[in-house]
C-alpha cells in the first residue's frame, strides 16, 4: 500500500553545507571575506539590514571569496534586489588566477538577460548559454546553480518551482573533476556593474538533493540483508543533474516506520587517475568478513569522454564508511564492459559463490545473473537475459526465499525466481508509481523488515516525470514514493 509521496527539489531542510557568505553574521569582511576590484573603479561595498550591498555609479567588478571549490555541490545566490544594469554570478578559480571559469547571469531594468560561460576569459561554448530566452525573468530571488562534475544547469527561482536559465556541458574545455583543481581552486561571487547596485542576502555552497532523485537502492550487507543502523535504512539514491553524465551518487537514510528521507552523505569514485568520478546506480554493501565497505556502481561517468572511456561496471571500495559527509571510494574495472548497469551484488554462503543481477542492452536492457568466486573479478554469466525490458534489478528475500525483481517498460514489475531467472509473477502494488502515460521503468527495492514492525516490507521507488524547462536530452526524474506491504504464502487445502 501506499503511503507517502514527496519530490525533493534542492530542499533546503536537506541541503549539508560546504560555506556561506552570511552578511549579517560578518566580523571583519576584509578576513572573513576578502575583496578584490578588477577595473580601475571600485565599487562601495557594505552591510545594510543584514544584507550585502554593492553599489557604483561607473563600471566596475568585484570578487568576494566565500569558500573553497566541489565542482558537485550546489552554488545559491539569494537576490534581494539588482538595479542599473551589469551582471552576477560565480566564479571558480585557482590561487594566483591561472585558471577560472565563470558563470554570470546579466541582468538590466530589472530583467535577467543573457548567461555568460567563460573558461579563462572567453566564451568557449557561444555568448550566453541562456535557455528559454522567450521568458522574462525577473532580476530578484534566488540563483541557483548545479554544478556536475562535466556540465551545469542554472535556475531562477521566485515563487513555485525554479525555473531552468543556462545549461552548459564543458568538459571539453575544461576538466573540473580534476582532484588538483578541486585542491586549489576557491569559489567567489563576483558582481559586475556598469551601474547600479546589488543587494544580496546570502550566498551558499552546499550538497543538495538536486531537482529529482531515482535509482534507489537499499545499502545491505554482504549477505544482502538491509544495513540496519540507528534504527534507520539506508539508501543509495541518485542526485538528478541533467543528462547521463551529470548524476551523482547520494546517500540516504529513513527510519522505515515514518517517511522521514534525509540526505546524509554524496560518494565520488576515484581510478586513480586525477579525477573523482560522479558514478550513480551503485549497490554498497559492507562485508562483515574484511571490515570493508564494498559494492558495484555503474560508469556513467564515461559519457562525459565517449571517445576515450567506455561504459563499465566498477568494483569499489572504500575503509571509511562512506555514508556521511562528502566521501571518496577506490574504483576499479574487473571486465564487465559495456552497455550494462543498475547491478545488484550478494554472497550466496549456500552456493559459496558471489552473484550479481544486472542488466545488458541486448535489443533493450534485459535482466542477467553473473557469479564468480570473487567479489570483484572473473564473473561468467550463469542465467539470463529474460524475455522483458529490464531496469532497477535486484535480490530480495521474501520470507525464506531470494527473488530477483525487475521494473519494465511494460507496466509491471516482474519477479523472478533465484538464480535461475524464470518468470515468478508480478508484484502487486497499490497505486503504482506512474499514470496512464508515464514511464514506469522504475526500480521496485523491496526490503523485507524483521520482527517487530507494523509490516513486514518496505519499499521506496521512483517515478520518471522529467523535470521541466531543460533543453535536449536529458534524465531529470523524479519524486519518491512510500510502501508497506504485506505477504501471505497460499494455504494449502488437503
Amino acid at each position: 500500500m501506499r503511503q507517502g509521496v514527496q519530490r525533493m527539489i534542492f530542499d533546503p531542510h536537506q541541503s549539508i553545507p560546504l560555506s556561506k557568505l552570511e552578511p549579517a553574521n560578518i566580523v571583519g569582511i576584509t578576513a572573513m571575506h576578502p575583496v578584490k576590484h578588477h577595473l580601475a573603479h571600485f565599487a562601495v561595498l557594505g552591510v545594510e539590514e543584514d544584507k550585502l550591498v554593492i553599489a557604483s555609479p561607473e563600471q566596475s567588478e568585484t570578487s568576494i571569496w566565500f569558500g573553497g571549490f566541489n565542482p558537485f555541490a550546489t552554488y545559491n545566490i539569494d537576490l534581494d534586489t539588482l538595479t542599473g544594469n551589469g551582471w552576477i554570478g560565480f566564479e571558480f578559480a585557482d590561487g594566483r588566477k591561472r585558471e577560472q571559469v565563470r558563470v554570470m547571469p546579466e541582468f538590466i531594468n530589472g530583467l535577467l538577460g543573457d548567461v555568460k560561460f567563460t573558461v579563462n576569459g572567453t566564451y568557449p561554448i557561444d555568448t550566453s548559454i541562456r535557455v528559454n530566452r522567450s521568458e522574462k525573468v525577473q532580476a530578484k530571488g534566488k540563483i541557483i546553480l548545479q554544478m556536475l562534475g562535466s556540465g551545469l544547469v542554472l535556475y531562477h527561482q521566485s515563487v513555485g518551482l525554479p525555473k531552468v536559465i543556462g545549461q552548459v556541458d564543458f568538459n571539453k574545455y575544461i576538466e573540473l573533476r580534476s582532484v588538483e583543481r578541486m585542491q586549489t581552486y576557491q569559489s567567489k561571487l563576483v558582481v559586475g556593474l556598469r551601474s547600479g547596485k546589488a543587494v544580496i542576502s546570502r550566498v551558499e555552497a552546499a550538497l543538495t538533493t538536486g531537482m529529482g532523485l531515482a535509482d534507489i537502492r537499499p545499502v545491505t550487507y554482504e549477505d544482502g540483508s538491509p544495513y540496519l543502523d540507528r534504527g534507520r535504512l539506508w539508501y543509495t539514491m541518485s542526485v538528478r543533474g541533467r543528462a547521463l553524465p551529470h548524476h551523482i551518487q547520494g546517500v540516504f537514510s529513513m527510519n522505515p516506520t515514518v517517511f522521514d528521507v534525509k540526505l546524509e552523505g554524496v560518494i565520488l569514485f576515484d581510478r586513480n587517475d586525477g579525477l573523482l568520478r560522479n558514478e550513480v546506480a551503485s549497490h554498497i554493501f559492507y562485508d562483515r568478513k574484511t571490515a570493508r565497505w564494498r559494492g558495484i556502481t555503474t560508469g556513467f561517468s564515461a559519457y562525459a569522454n565517449p571517445d576515450k572511456e567506455k561504459k563499465q561496471l566498477l568494483a569499489v571500495e572504500s575503509k571509511h564508511d562512506p555514508r556521511f559527509g562528502f566521501s571518496v571510494m577506490h574504483a576499479s574495472p574487473f571486465g564487465v564492459v559495456g552497455d550494462i548497469e543498475d547491478p545488484h551484488i550478494l554472497y550466496d554462503e549456500k552456493a559459496k559463490k558471489w552473484r550479481i543481477l544486472t542488466c545488458v542492452n541486448r535489443d533493450g536492457y534485459k535482466a542477467v545473473l553473473l557469479e564468480s568466486n570473487s567479489w570483484n573479478k572473473d564473473y561468467r554469466q550463469i542465467a539470463g537475459p529474460v524475455a522483458h525490458n529490464s531496469t532497477g534489478t535486484s535480490i530480495q528475500r521474501i520470507g525464506d526465499k531470494l527473488y530477483c525483481f525487475s521494473g519494465s517498460s511494460e507496466r509491471e514489475i516482474y519477479i523472478y525466481t533465484y538464480p535461475d531467472l524464470q518468470e515468478a509473477g508480478t508484484l502487486k502494488m497499490d497505486l503504482p508509481p506512474w499514470d496512464g502515460a508515464s514511464n514506469t521503468r522504475v526500480w521496485p527495492n523491496v526490503v523485507q523488515m524483521p520482527e517487530g514492525y507494523p509490516f513486514q516490507f518496505v519499499s521506496l521507488m521512483m517515478d520518471r516525470f522529467n523535470y521541466p524547462g531543460m533543453k535536449g536530452p536529458n534524465w531529470t526524474y523524479g519524486a519518491i514514493y512510500l510502501y508497506h506491504g504485506f505477504y501471505q504464502p497460499k494455504k494449502i487445502l488437503k
